[in-house]
């Protein structure tokens, strides 16, 4: 479930917006427009490929600004509805810390009043964004993101001056919260770890011959190969600690090369087995050297 929740969905989302406008100073007809910092509100809807993502946005903006005519100062109000059509690329790093980069375009519908006039137009809109987001889990978000946001260049129709024409461009800090549509999705369980089947054969203190018992446990695990159809076996010799490390380990290999006759003799092709000898070496039964240990005298048979 943890690794499943590190990896996004796609999904719709939905969220809202909120921040700080500063439109930069302009001029309109020999006048100077110094706007104070104003504030932007807004919303959107959008989709989430995982990585990029697509989104409708509306968002409202407002300022207001002292012009500076010659002989007296008079206020100003700048206010735009925009609805914005933006394109993001979240840089995904395996962490909840998500930087993005967009841009967007769309209308703005401004308003401006000045001097007793208003006007109101509608103007194409652009703006580029850079931010960062945190993905509290797979459903909320929040962000953190700075944008221009630009017109083309709207006029303010006034009885006494006439028409005044002025650049509309803003830098605007913006936090969000967003909510994405859909459960997370659970990563299938791992497959099992299943062991191959494996059995054990014993030996009489320095000897190699098969025991009726053991001849059983071949037989068994002869069976069981057969029963996996394309399958191979290994058998692994062992010794127990008494008389030479050289002795054992030839003696390891003789009850391994007898196993595997037996194996043979039951219906197993050649081909299919493998024979190691281990000596002393791989204790089923931890002792000291030179300790006759019956269950370290074994061959143990594993089927793959």
């Amino acid at each position: 479930m943890a690794q499943a929740q590190s990896q996004p969905n796609p999904g719709f989302y939905i969220g809202g917006e909120g921040g700080l406008n500063w439109m930069l100073n302009t001029t309109a007809n020999a006048t100077n427009i110094y706007p104070a910092t104003g504030w932007a509100a807004g919303g959107m809807v959008g989709y989430d490929f995982v990585g990029p993502r697509v989104e409708l946005e509306g968002i409202y903006r407002s300022n207001q600004a002292t012009r500076q005519f010659q002989q007296f100062t008079a206020g100003a109000n700048f206010n735009d509805t925009a609805i914005m059509a933006n394109l993001m690329y979240d840089f995904r790093f395996g962490s909840p810390i998500v930087p993005y980069i967009g841009a967007g375009a769309g209308i703005a519908f401004v308003n401006a009043s000045s001097l007793g006039g208003s006007t109101s137009s509608t103007q194409f809109a652009y703006q580029g964004i850079i931010g960062v987001g945190y993905e509290i889990d797979q459903n909320w978000r929040v962000n953190i993101d700075g944008r221009y946001f630009g017109t083309t260049s709207p006029t303010i129709n006034n009885p006494l001056i006439g028409g005044v024409t002025y650049n509309n461009n803003n830098f605007s800090l913006m936090a969000s919260l967003q909510y994405k549509f859909g459960a997370p999705s659970v990563a299938p369980p791992p497959p099992p770890v299943v062991a191959p089947p494996s059995f054990m054969v014993f030996f009489d203190w320095d000897r190699s011959n098969l025991t009726q018992q053991a001849l059983t446990t071949i037989q068994q695990a002869a069976n069981a190969f057969k029963t996996k159809g394309n399958a191979r076996i290994t058998a692994t010799g062992h010794t127990d600690t008494s008389g030479p490390e050289s002795y054992n380990m030839a003696l390891s290999l003789r009850r391994a090369n007898a196993v595997k006759d037996a194996l043979v003799r039951d219906g197993v092709p050649a081909q299919a087995i493998s024979v190691v000898g281990m000596g002393e070496k791989g204790l089923l039964v931890q002792t000291a050297d030179n300790v006759r240990e019956p269950q370290n005298r074994r061959v143990e048979i594993v089927i793959q």
